[in-house]
C-alpha cells in the first residue's frame, strides 16, 4: 500500500479546518425558531446556541399557573436548541466527515 503524501494530506487539512471555520461563522446567522404550546411561546436560537429571543403570548400568562408557562418556555427553548444542534450538525457533519479520509489518526 502506497505512502500518502503527506504535503496533500496537510493542504487537505488545512482547508477542511478553513472549510470548518467558515461553517461555524455562518451558523452564527442562522436563526431557528421553535414554539410550545400551540405558539404561546416562541424561542428563537442562532446555529451557534444563542438565545436570540423569546416571545410569550400574553394570553399564556396565567398568575394562577406560572407553573404552565414555566414548562412552555422549557419546552419551546429545549426544541428550538435541539434544532439549532441539528441545523449545525448538518452544515459541519459534511465537513467533519471528510476527515476520516486523510487516514490520519486521532480526527
Amino acid at each position: 500500500m502506497p505512502q500518502p503524501n503527506m504535503q496533500q494530506l496537510l493542504k487537505q487539512a488545512q482547508k477542511m479546518q478553513q472549510d470548518m471555520i467558515e461553517a461555524q461563522e455562518a451558523l452564527k446567522d442562522e436563526v431557528v425558531e421553535a414554539s410550545a404550546g400551540g405558539g404561546m411561546v416562541t424561542v428563537k436560537v442562532s446555529g451557534d446556541l444563542v438565545v436570540k429571543s423569546i416571545t410569550v403570548d400574553p394570553d399564556a400568562v396565567d398568575p394562577d399557573d406560572v407553573e404552565m408557562l414555566q414548562d412552555m418556555v422549557l419546552a419551546a427553548v429545549n426544541e428550538a436548541l435541539r434544532s439549532a444542534q441539528e441545523l449545525a450538525s448538518a452544515k459541519l457533519g459534511g465537513i467533519a466527515g471528510g476527515l476520516g479520509g486523510l487516514g490520519l489518526p486521532g480526527l
